[in-house]
């Protein structure tokens, strides 16, 4: 896919904030695609151009979420004293954010559980963030295999945490215990 021009650019920023406000108020059967085209003052057939279905726009939406929290992580990092608290100190931020907006979760992570292959790309580019957001945490630059096999382990569990908690199968503390447990894994693994 060829850069966007700035107008371009600024069109698919509306329509991603369009489908955060509508996936806060609705979740994931709040948002549709004529409304999102209305609400973003675009054509529909211009948005399915962006966006081939729901859930390619809230992985997208996802994806657009993480880099703004991932920015916001780097001008506050977190303080623990060893990787792992740094990184279960980072997930917690992220999971408190989503507690903020349970629907807008819940949009997001039912889109990403959904995606097919067709969303791949998209969800390559929440696989890379998430991946980027837990080596700042952990201030690697140069991850060992062993490393990278842990950083991929707490994203797989991150990600089934939040899916366990927004189906009412997990609680807080749970969720609190869960990634605490697989972010110690980020210590001791430099070999």
């Amino acid at each position: 896919m060829s850069p966007l021009t700035e107008r371009q650019e600024a069109r698919r920023r509306r329509i991603l904030r369009t489908t955060a406000l509508l996936a806060g108020r609705g979740g994931f059967d709040g948002v549709q695609m004529r409304e999102v085209a209305e609400s973003s003052q675009v054509a529909l057939g211009t948005l399915y151009r962006y966006f081939p279905s729901k859930v390619h726009l809230l992985v997208a939406v996802m994806a657009d979420q993480l880099e703004r929290m991932h920015g916001s992580l780097r001008k506050r990092p977190p303080a623990g004293a060893t990787p792992g608290e740094r990184v279960a100190e980072t997930l917690m931020r992220a999971f408190r954010a989503l507690r903020r907006d349970p629907l807008l979760a819940e949009a997001m992570v039912r889109a990403l559980t959904f995606a097919d292959a067709s969303v791949s790309p998209e969800v390559d580019r929440v696989s890379a963030r998430t991946r980027a957001i837990i080596l700042d945490a952990a201030r690697l630059t140069s991850p060992t295999p062993a490393e990278s096999s842990a950083v991929r382990v707490v994203a797989h569990t991150w990600h089934s945490v939040l899916v366990t908690w927004l189906a009412g199968r997990s609680s807080v503390e749970q969720v609190r215990g869960d990634i605490g447990t697989v972010c110690a894994l980020m210590d001791g693994t430099r070999t």
